[in-house]
């Protein structure tokens, strides 16, 4: 075994990296890494076979488990019964404490898509955890503000950086361990049975899988861990975002994979949107208009919401809705009486169409969703009764991508630059979540701006008035956004050097004559 230097040299880093919880990792390591990097090279295998005209369908040789009527998830805790509003966030110390505060049921802890990971976040918020399960967590703003937990908190949840990212920091025999098996290993290690002390159990969420053989990976990573720590099989409970184009041809499946683990299959809508052009981008019919018209009515998306209600609650798992991505402004409430109608009108739509529960971004819009949600369930904890068997969702309404009035417009370019550099400059900069324009922008949008800058480069897209997207057209808004992005970061941001290098990641993905599987890959190569 051979450990990166920088871990050894990191000796406020101990409390976490432990010798026994080291040993734990390469012992994950060892163990599933080979069939990790297996599952990811069917990806590859399976992305080319959709390139060659083979559209996505439901599974012939899994239909007996799809029709089988007999199976459902094991029980669920009595702390996971009520989910209707869940907070999600980065693991800094200030969140962790604001959303375990915020009056929402859950808090996902993200070491994904609102975490840059540098070294420093991903161990720090694995102290941050630790503390907090332990109830021993403070602190102080710059004003002197002092931000403390109140006596009752969100449930939490942890989730873990997806199968295909790993962790640079730390090597096994020259190797960098799985980022998954890294996050998940050093929090359930630590937190496992402080956990079950403190009358709760350690709860995941599960990141851009893309069939039940990823799942399947996943069951038996918490099989070891569970019998590796002495806590007895079934502890853990995770939910698993549907988020990929290809896994929603697999719900049922992957809930099957994790039945004796699985809380619920969550409404991942953004990163769904990217993975659709991502898998789909060749289709003519998969070019899409601006992002900001992809809304969860349009039929495709539609579909899947329905059809994931509908699968979670034959096998009595907990459907979770989406995210809504506002941030309240402080200045302009004309703004914030906008955005606060769209998302309780989404949020309504959410728990009308038999949603147990849903996500925000921001403590502030918590109120709302649980109004929504309580009008639906009453003093109810989900709604796991509505079947919706009145639905009939086929792998033709999964796959119809037809939206009424879409138009790719000269903002919507606009926008998807400016929002692309801006978020990839904020997560070199350590900050995963970028609040930017009242949204809270994550890796999920900001891969949906470039896949579509890409996309619409690729394709010669027109936009509504007729103008081509070319290079050349492209080059001119990429300047003219640039200053924006100037403007708004100040000099201290761009002398830092982090823009320069977000314009040229940015630039080189929406150039390359390939599709770049994850923005995240070829941008971590630039965090310490």
């Amino acid at each position: 075994m051979m450990l990166n230097a920088q871990i050894s040299a990191a000796n406020r880093y101990s409390e976490v990296l432990t010798d026994e919880a080291v040993a734990f990792l390469v012992h994950l390591h060892k163990k599933f890494n080979p069939k990790r990097k297996e599952l990811l090279a069917k990806r590859q295998e399976r992305l080319q076979e959709l390139k060659n005209g083979k559209l996505p369908t439901f599974l012939p040789e899994t239909q007996a488990i799809r029709e089988d009527s007999s199976w459902k998830v094991a029980p669920i805790p009595a702390d996971l019964q009520d989910r209707r509003v869940e907070i999600t966030g980065p693991v800094d110390r200030k969140m962790v404490i604001n959303a375990l505060n915020s009056g929402a049921k859950v808090f996902m802890a993200d070491f994904e898509d609102a975490n840059s990971p540098t070294w420093e976040n991903c161990l720090e918020g694995q102290i941050n955890l630790k503390n907090a399960i332990l109830r021993q967590i403070d602190f102080t703003a710059e004003n002197g503000k002092t931000y403390r937990l109140n006596e009752k908190t969100a449930v939490l949840k942890v989730r873990p950086r997806g199968w295909h990212l790993v962790e640079k920091h730390f090597l096994v025999e020259g190797e960098p361990i799985s980022a998954s098996l890294f996050d998940f290993g050093l929090f359930f290690f630590h937190n496992a049975k402080n956990l079950l002390a403190r009358g709760t159990a350690p709860y995941f969420y599960l990141p851009k899988m893309e069939s039940h053989l990823e799942a399947r990976l996943w069951n038996e990573v918490f099989v070891e861990a569970q019998h590796y720590v002495g806590i007895p099989e079934g502890t853990i409970k995770a939910t698993v975002l549907i988020e990929t184009i290809l896994a929603a041809f697999e719900m049922e499946e992957i809930i099957y994979e994790l039945r004796n683990h699985l809380a619920g299959l969550n409404a991942g809508r953004w990163d769904y949107i990217f993975s659709t052009i991502k898998k789909l981008h060749h289709l003519p019919q998969a070019q899409f208009p601006d992002r900001g018209q992809i809304t969860m009515q349009v039929p495709f998306m539609r579909a899947y919401a329905q059809l994931l209600v509908k699968i979670c609650h034959k096998r009595n798992a907990h459907a979770i809705g989406g995210m809504s991505a506002f941030i309240p402004s402080r200045k302009d409430e004309e703004v914030n009486k906008n955005a606060f109608a769209k998302v309780r009108a989404d949020k309504e739509l959410e728990a009308t169409t038999g949603y147990d529960g849903t996500w925000v971004a921001h403590p502030d819009l918590v109120p709302i969703a649980q109004e929504a949600f309580d009008k639906v369930l009453g003093s109810n904890p989900h709604q796991k009764h509505v079947l919706r068997e009145d639905l009939q969702i086929s792998d033709k309404d999964l796959l119809n991508f037809h939206i009424e009035g879409g138009k790719i417009t000269e903002q919507g370019l606009r926008t998807n630059i400016n929002v692309g550099i801006l978020y990839i400059e904020s997560w070199l900069s350590g900050v995963g979540a970028a609040a930017l324009y009242n949204l809270m922008e994550d890796a999920a949008t900001a891969e949906i701006s470039r896949a579509q800058v890409w996309q619409w480069l690729k394709t010669l897209a027109k936009l509504d008035d007729g103008r081509t997207i070319d290079v050349p057209f492209y080059k001119q808004i990429l300047q003219e956004e640039i200053e924006k992005c100037k403007k708004l970061l100040g000099e201290t941001r761009i002398q830092a050097g982090n823009l320069a290098k977000a314009i040229k990641i940015f630039d080189e993905i929406v150039l390359n004559e390939n599709f770049v599987e994850f923005l995240t890959i070829p941008a971590y190569e630039y965090l310490d």
